[in-house]
């Protein structure tokens, strides 16, 4: 199977995906992410999205991408196909026009589904359906997929009519189950970074300070790692907890942990400034999901 990756990021589709299939291009313009994914893969850079001729490309049978959310969020204007930013889904939709591949596979903020009353999402999917794609969808938590991050997310899965339509929804354990199997299984300290120093709890037993206390300390969950981590607006609840002599302190993630709360290898995106590490994790996707997705659909 062939693919085209679109607003490819750092490469977390490609990441997920792996071997299953051959990705033909990718799609971005962000210059520290189009570094961070050169260095991880060796594939053609079309560019900005607005400017691809989809005649041009060779074949494909599937897209995948993660379209810009920031029109569609919560946290954003909520501009919707009012904000030009909105409107990047309907290059997508060209591209499938033309190219006709046989699978889409879309990712989106939760937002998605309830902005204008649903009228947003209802354009989306009566779109995909003029085009010829029979979709489904699911809104997925990063935290049901073996990392400590409470981050949901929409994924879109378009069938072209008249080719193989596999059931890809519903996936995933129940929010019950998963509770039960958090009570059993004691969360491990693989998501902290093991450069941080440690330090002695007031019991007198030594404790990483980066150590496990987010995955563990009361069943805590991180919070969504967002594009806007670098620029210091989180409260510090938002960071994780760490124990030390004298209680509780916070601190903020390490650009190593945010790598791990998406699923990437550590420093991943070492090559780019600190910040731009911070901003291009939070518009990652989260590898875990797309590697659990691909395998309903490949």
């Amino acid at each position: 199977m062939k693919y085209l990756s679109l607003f490819s990021g750092i490469g977390g589709f490609e990441l997920g995906i792996g071997n299953k299939a051959k990705c033909i291009g990718y799609s971005e313009v962000d210059k520290y992410a189009i570094q961070v994914y050169n260095k991880h893969f060796n594939h053609k850079n079309y560019g900005n999205i607005t400017s691809i001729k989809p005649t041009n490309l060779p074949d494909f049978d599937l897209i995948v991408g993660g379209f810009p959310c920031q029109s569609f969020s919560i946290a954003g204007k909520r501009g919707g196909f009012e904000d030009t930013r909105g409107t990047l889904f309907f290059n997508i939709a060209k591209i499938a026009r033309i190219k006709q591949p046989r699978l889409l596979f879309l990712e989106n903020v939760k937002g998605l589904l309830s902005h204008n009353e649903g009228n947003t999402f209802a354009t989306i999917i009566s779109t995909l359906d003029e085009l010829g794609y029979d979709c489904q969808w699911q809104v997925l938590n990063s935290k049901n997929f073996g990392v400590p991050q409470n981050r949901e997310r929409v994924f879109i899965i378009g069938h072209l009519r008249g080719t193989s339509r596999p059931e890809v929804f519903p996936i995933g354990q129940s929010d019950k189950k998963i509770r039960e199997n958090n009570k059993r299984n004691k969360p491990t300290a693989i998501y902290f970074d093991d450069s941080i120093p440690k330090a002695k709890t007031r019991r007198g037993r030594v404790m990483d300070v980066s150590g496990a206390l987010m995955a563990t300390f009361r069943g805590g969950l991180a919070y969504c790692i967002d594009a806007n981590y670098y620029k210091g607006q989180n409260h510090p609840k938002k960071c994780n907890r760490t124990m030390v002599s004298n209680g509780i302190v916070y601190r903020r993630f390490t650009p190593i942990e945010c790598e791990r709360l998406q699923g990437f290898p550590d420093d991943w995106t070492k090559e780019i400034p600190e910040k731009q590490r911070y901003k291009t994790c939070g518009n990652a996707v989260t590898v875990n999901v797309i590697k659990a997705i691909i395998e309903k659909i490949i």
